[in-house]
Protein backbone atom coordinates (compact mmCIF):
# COMPACT_ATOMS: atom_id res chain seq x y z
CA UNK A 1 0.00 0.00 0.00
CA UNK A 2 1.03 3.34 -1.17
CA UNK A 3 2.76 5.71 2.04
CA UNK A 4 3.58 9.04 0.64
CA UNK A 5 1.68 11.15 -1.03
CA UNK A 6 4.02 10.62 -4.22
CA UNK A 7 3.23 7.00 -4.40
CA UNK A 8 -0.19 7.66 -3.98
CA UNK A 9 -0.28 9.65 -7.09
CA UNK A 10 1.48 7.33 -9.09
CA UNK A 11 -1.45 5.15 -8.35
CA UNK A 12 -3.63 6.81 -8.48
CA UNK A 13 -2.49 7.97 -11.96
CA UNK A 14 -3.68 5.15 -13.87
CA UNK A 15 -7.37 6.41 -13.03
CA UNK A 16 -8.62 8.97 -15.91
CA UNK A 17 -10.76 10.21 -13.66
CA UNK A 18 -8.21 11.27 -11.11
CA UNK A 19 -6.04 12.66 -13.73
CA UNK A 20 -8.90 14.76 -14.82
CA UNK A 21 -9.28 16.18 -11.40
CA UNK A 22 -5.12 16.76 -11.14
CA UNK A 23 -5.11 18.69 -14.25
CA UNK A 24 -7.90 21.09 -13.22
CA UNK A 25 -6.04 21.83 -10.59
CA UNK A 26 -2.65 22.32 -12.51
CA UNK A 27 -3.04 26.52 -12.34
CA UNK A 28 -3.35 26.44 -8.81
CA UNK A 29 -0.90 24.01 -7.70
CA UNK A 30 1.71 26.17 -9.72
CA UNK A 31 0.66 29.36 -8.21
CA UNK A 32 0.83 27.37 -4.85
CA UNK A 33 4.69 26.14 -5.44
CA UNK A 34 5.22 29.83 -6.85
CA UNK A 35 4.45 31.94 -3.93
CA UNK A 36 6.15 29.07 -1.23
CA UNK A 37 9.44 28.74 -3.25
CA UNK A 38 9.32 32.95 -3.76
CA UNK A 39 8.91 33.05 0.26
CA UNK A 40 11.41 30.74 1.40
CA UNK A 41 14.09 32.20 -0.95
CA UNK A 42 13.58 35.63 0.66
CA UNK A 43 14.12 33.72 3.90
CA UNK A 44 10.53 34.74 5.26
CA UNK A 45 7.57 32.19 6.92
CA UNK A 46 4.26 32.26 6.78
CA UNK A 47 3.98 35.02 9.77
CA UNK A 48 6.50 37.32 8.61
CA UNK A 49 4.96 37.55 5.16
CA UNK A 50 1.25 38.09 7.21
CA UNK A 51 2.78 40.56 9.66
CA UNK A 52 4.39 42.60 6.50
CA UNK A 53 1.15 42.57 4.78
CA UNK A 54 -1.49 43.05 7.69
CA UNK A 55 -3.37 39.69 7.73
CA UNK A 56 -3.13 36.40 9.43
CA UNK A 57 -1.14 33.63 9.11
CA UNK A 58 -3.63 31.52 7.99
CA UNK A 59 -5.04 33.89 5.34
CA UNK A 60 -0.80 33.58 4.05
CA UNK A 61 -1.87 29.69 3.95
CA UNK A 62 -5.23 30.16 1.99
CA UNK A 63 -3.26 32.64 -0.10
CA UNK A 64 -0.27 30.12 -0.72
CA UNK A 65 -2.95 27.71 -1.38
CA UNK A 66 -3.03 29.62 -4.67
CA UNK A 67 -7.15 29.77 -4.70
CA UNK A 68 -9.01 32.31 -5.83
CA UNK A 69 -6.51 34.46 -5.85
CA UNK A 70 -6.89 38.00 -7.27
CA UNK A 71 -4.00 39.62 -9.16
CA UNK A 72 -4.32 42.63 -6.23
CA UNK A 73 -3.34 39.68 -3.88
CA UNK A 74 -0.40 38.61 -5.25
CA UNK A 75 0.68 42.10 -6.02
CA UNK A 76 0.57 42.70 -2.18
CA UNK A 77 2.09 39.29 -1.26
CA UNK A 78 5.21 39.94 -3.69
CA UNK A 79 5.71 43.51 -2.26
CA UNK A 80 5.79 41.65 1.38
CA UNK A 81 8.59 39.58 0.58
CA UNK A 82 10.04 41.73 -1.29
CA UNK A 83 9.33 40.81 -5.10
CA UNK A 84 6.75 41.67 -7.69
CA UNK A 85 5.12 39.38 -9.92
CA UNK A 86 4.92 38.91 -13.81
CA UNK A 87 1.56 37.58 -15.06
CA UNK A 88 1.52 35.86 -18.75
CA UNK A 89 -0.54 33.93 -20.90
CA UNK A 90 0.80 30.96 -22.70
CA UNK A 91 -0.30 28.59 -25.07
CA UNK A 92 -1.96 25.50 -23.58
Amino acid sequence: MPRTMEEKHKEWSNDPEYIEAFDALEQEFAIARALIKARREAGMTQAEVAKRMGISQPAVARIEAGKNVSVKTLGKYARAIGRSIDVRVLPA
